[in-house]
Formats: C-alpha cells, structure tokens, sequence
C-alpha cells in the first residue's frame, strides 16, 4: 500500500515505529430502543452490572495509585462517583422502572444526555469531561451485553496503539513495555488522554479525526508524538529516515543526561537556578535525578480537579509536604488555585461567561471566595515545616489584590497558632506577572512581594490579545513579541532595584532558543517541564553572560518578532558546538 501522511496533535513527546493494533472495545453507540415486559429483571441485570464496573473500576483506582499516584487516581475516583450520582445512576432505573425500557436503553438515553449537556459547554476542559461520562457508559453496556471487546490484556508484543479514544481508565492499563505509542481519533491538549501520556511518558499523537479510517490492524506506522506525525504504510526510505531520527534522540537525551547534575553557571560565571513545572505529587520524585534545583511551579489545581468536592485541609497539606519532603528542603514555589479560564471545576458552580479568561477565575475568586483560599493557604503554612515552601499567588492585577492576599496569608497563620498546628512562619509571598498591568507597576509591587514569576503563557496572550487557542489567530501568539520582551526586562529590572528576585514558569523559560535572551536580561530563576531541563542548561554552559547581555540589548532594540527569533538562531549558531 502507497505511504499515507496524517496529521493530528503531538502531545508527549518522541518518534516510534511499529505494527497498528486497532483497539475497538465494546462502545455505547446508538443503539434500537427496546421496551421490556419485566422491569424488575432489566433493574437487577443493570444493578449487577453496575457492581460489577465499580469493581472494576476500583480495581483500576489501586493500580493508578500505586503505579502513578493519587493525582491521577483521582480521574478513576470521579468516574466512580458517577455510579452513585443522582443525576446519573438513578435516572436509569427510573426509565426501567417508569418507562419500562430495556436496561441497554436506559443507560443509553441517561449518558447521551449527560455527555451532551458536557458537550454543549463553551469550555474546552468541561468538553472533554464528556469522554469521562461516556467511559462509564461503556462499561456498563459492555457488562449488559455481556461482551468486552477488544481487550488491551490481548496485546503481546510491542505496538501502536490505534483508537478513536483512550479514556482514562484504558491508559491506566497500558503496559509501556508493549505499548510504544498511541494514535487516536480525537483528543485535544487539556483531555486526561494528554496528561497521562505524558505521566507514563507514552509518546502519543491525537485527534488525527476521520483520517484515521486510513489506518488498518496490523499495518505499519510511524508517529511523532513532538509534531503530531502520524506515516501509514512508509515506505523503506522513510523508515530509514525515521530510525536515524531516533537515533538521534537517543543520541541526544544520552548527550543531554551528561548535563542534569551540572549547575547552571554561564563560562563567565553567572549563575541562574533552574527549576521545574509539576501538577502532581508524583512528579516531584524524580526531580533532583532530573537537574531540577527546585520546583519552581506547583499547580495545585490538579490536586482539586477530578474530585467531587474540595479537597480539605489535611489533603491539601499531604499532598504540599510531599513534595517539600521530596525536594529535600530545595525552593518548592505553590501557586494557589488557578482555577477559571480553560480550567473550570463543577463542583464549584462557576458562573458561564463570554470571556471566561478576563473573568472571574485565579485569585479573583480566592479573594472572593476567602475560605477557600484560607484553607489552602494554612494547608501550605504547615506544609513549610517540611522544606523551603513559598507562596506565589496568580492572577494579580493590582496591589489592591496583592494586599487582600496577604491579609487572609496572615489570618491562615494567625487560626493556625490559635489552633496549635506547626507551620512555616516565614514563608515569602510572590506574585505571578501575567497581566500587562502588574509588569507595568512591577516597581511598585517589588518594594512588597518577595519574589515574581513571570507566567509568559498567559502574559503574551493579554499583551497581544490572542487567543493561543484559537487556530485563525494562534500564529500571532509569539513570546518573542518584543512588546513581551520589554515587559520582562522590566519586571527583572524592577526586581533587581529592590533586592528581590525575578523567575519564569512559562513555556518561554524552556526553549533554548530563548536561553541567551533571559541570560542577557539577567532573569534569577527559570521553571519548565522537566524534560526541558537538561536542554536549556546545555545553552547556559556554553555561553557567556557578557555576550548574552549585548544580544539582549540588541535584540530590545528590533520591531518584530520575525527579527527577535532571526538574531536568536544566528546566536546559537556562534556558540560552543553543539548547542
């Protein structure tokens, strides 16, 4: 068969080649409707097979908490939940019992409705909780029919896995030692498919859509989880070209290692602290293995995402000292919830609305909702006494903002001494810099936060007005904008004439191309994913800050981003080679 190019969306990483294994299990499909003249038979058929997925399903929860952690577990346990849940469960024995249709129709008609009213959400994340609804669904129509399909247990040698989707609880099974990378025919960047992909480090490319019927069991396949290649049938010329690739990764990721345990110091001396992005517990275990030198971004939202209710105070403060514990007192940066926006919770009833992005979400409703934040900001307190913690709150646009915050930090800490429990009592406070208007006063807020970090993904997307979503306008969404580079000169700037310091948690800080830049503009503290990590401290050893300075000034004199990125690339051609 002729060679096939499809494109989808690479979201973890790396090049594989192998055998397509087509994983089509049991789905909830549209289905003939059928009423029943025994009802009491179609409820405990339905009654038994929803015991017998909440096994399974709890089956699933134990093997994802130990193989990859609470976190992640907490996808399985909102699943779970569902079986119990009033507008869910209960609305099919009420179609069997009141409508006398069949159990497969009951359950049928309940998670189409469900899945659509998710469906129907403007949000890209609450979208994506519809594949969470359909999975149960599935379960449940597999166990009525009493067929399940293809089985991931009938997989036997390494493969690429082809699907039209891979719920949670599917990923959860795959063995990363026969499964070498998957292909599905939906799935966007939020979608729990991407997020444990890039836990299990399963190289992955989605929604390649209807393009996948193109891809048959058993044919051969190359994908490139980095750009989203997916190669039907190569021929032996691309197969050729593609193993070279891997052995060029392999190549560089055994070059690369030589650098985790080396510090960042520039050839003259200059020495910037390099830290990584974490969403989970379970990613912090294996930073210091990694070259991290702090965690310089935890997202607490996903400790309260996947949850049916808000995790309280003692969650929360397990989960915090985890980390601090695994960092073994290095820099733990904890950002309070950054809920809103592309991140909504359900349980919290968010009001819908047109811009949810300049709404109401982050410390908006922090400082709205103060229990909330009190509770996450004591569970933080007490987390200090086990590491170096530090507190970043997101979302500031004033110092009206930065003040009320710290004013219910202060009361946490005050209930905390009233109620007895150890706590950090000199835990310093920062900001996030992503709004236009907080790098602007960056002078005025340095004389009272102790640190900022420069949150680049949101900040070029106020500066530049675009929707880094939104396929017709995303090419305008550019960190090189040198309207972006100016503001984070002059947040470094700020910093520096106040003793404080300046970090980076955005996608920015890790792309080596753009290591020189921030060497040059003098930014303290770098965060990124962890992968990243070696990538840019191979840059900074390799060049020399004096030189980085004169680049940095030069490149703040250009006027377009085409030029920002031109006079970067003809930089790094200059360097140590290799780099």
């Amino acid at each position: 068969m002729a060679e096939k190019k499809l494109k989808g969306l690479g979201v973890s990483a790396g090049v594989r080649i192998g055998k397509a294994f087509v994983y089509s299990p049991v789905r909830l499909v549209d289905i003939e409707s059928r009423k029943t003249d025994d009802s009491g038979v179609e409820l405990q058929r339905l009654q038994q097979a929803k015991a017998k997925c909440s096994e399974q399903l709890q089956v699933l929860i134990d093997r994802a908490q130990s193989t990859l952690g609470e976190d992640k577990a907490m996808i399985l346990k909102g699943q779970l939940s569902f079986l119990s849940d009033p507008v869910f469960y209960p609305p099919m024995e009420d179609l069997i019992v009141q409508g006398q249709w069949s159990a497969e129709t009951a359950v049928h008609k309940v998670v189409t409705q469900v899945a659509g009213l998710f469906e129907s959400m403007a949000n890209e994340y609450m979208r994506e909780r519809a594949a969470d609804v359909r999975d149960v669904g599935n379960r449940l129509f597999a166990q009525l029919s009493d067929h399940q399909g293809t089985r991931l247990s009938d997989i036997r040698e390494q493969i690429i896995l082809v699907a039209d989707d891979l719920t949670p609880s599917d990923t959860v099974q795959l063995d990363k030692n026969l499964v070498l990378g998957f292909v599905t025919r939906i799935g966007g960047k939020t979608s729990h498919t991407a997020i444990l992909a890039n836990s299990l480090g399963i190289a992955a490319v989605l929604g390649i859509g209807d393009e996948m019927e193109a891809i048959g069991h058993g044919d051969e396949l190359i994908i490139d989880g980095s750009v989203g290649d997916c190669i039907v049938n190569p021929s032996s010329a691309t197969i050729e070209t593609f193993r070279e690739q891997q052995q060029r990764e392999e190549s560089e990721w055994a070059d690369l290692k030589a650098y985790a345990n080396r510090a960042a110091v520039t050839k003259d001396g200059f020495r910037v602290e390099l830290a990584a992005n974490i969403g989970t517990v379970e990613e912090s275990l294996s930073l210091l293995e990694q070259g991290a030198e702090a965690v310089g971004l935890y997202r607490t939202e996903f400790l309260f995402m996947g949850q049916s209710q808000l995790p309280d105070e003692e969650t929360q403060y397990q989960a915090y000292s985890a980390v601090a514990e695994a960092m073994r007192d290095r820099p733990v940066v904890i950002r309070t919830l950054d809920i809103g926006g592309d991140k909504e919770l359900p349980y919290l009833e968010l009001p819908k609305e047109l811009n949810p992005f300049l709404g109401y979400r982050a410390i908006r409703i922090g400082l709205d909702r103060k229990e909330l934040l009190l509770t996450q900001l004591k569970a933080i307190a007490r987390a200090g006494v086990h590491g170096t913690v530090k507190i970043m709150f997101p979302m500031i646009s004033g110092l009206e903002e930065w003040r009320e915050a710290k004013s219910i930090y202060e009361q946490a800490c005050e209930q905390l001494r009233q109620e007895g429990k150890p706590f950090a009592d000199a835990v310093e406070l920062g900001i996030m810099i992503e709004i236009p208007s907080a790098a602007l006063m960056a002078d005025s807020f340095a004389k009272e936060v102790d640190f900022f970090s420069i949150g680049t993904n949101d900040l070029v997307q106020y500066t530049v007005a675009v929707d880094r979503m939104n396929e017709k306008v995303s090419h305008l969404y550019d960190y090189f904008h040198p309207a972006v580079i100016r503001l984070v000169k002059q947040v470094i700037d700020a910093s520096v004439r106040h003793g404080k310091w300046t970090g980076m948690c955005g996608t920015m800080a890790g792309d080596p191309l753009a290591a020189p830049l921030l060497v040059g503009l003098g930014l303290h503290e770098w965060s990124m994913s962890a992968s990243s990590l070696s990538k840019v401290k191979k840059v900074i050893v390799h060049v020399n800050r004096s030189e980085c300075a004169a680049l940095a000034e030069r490149v703040l004199a250009l006027d377009t981003a085409a030029e920002v990125r031109q006079a970067l690339e003809a930089f790094h051609r200059q360097v140590e080679p290799g780099v």
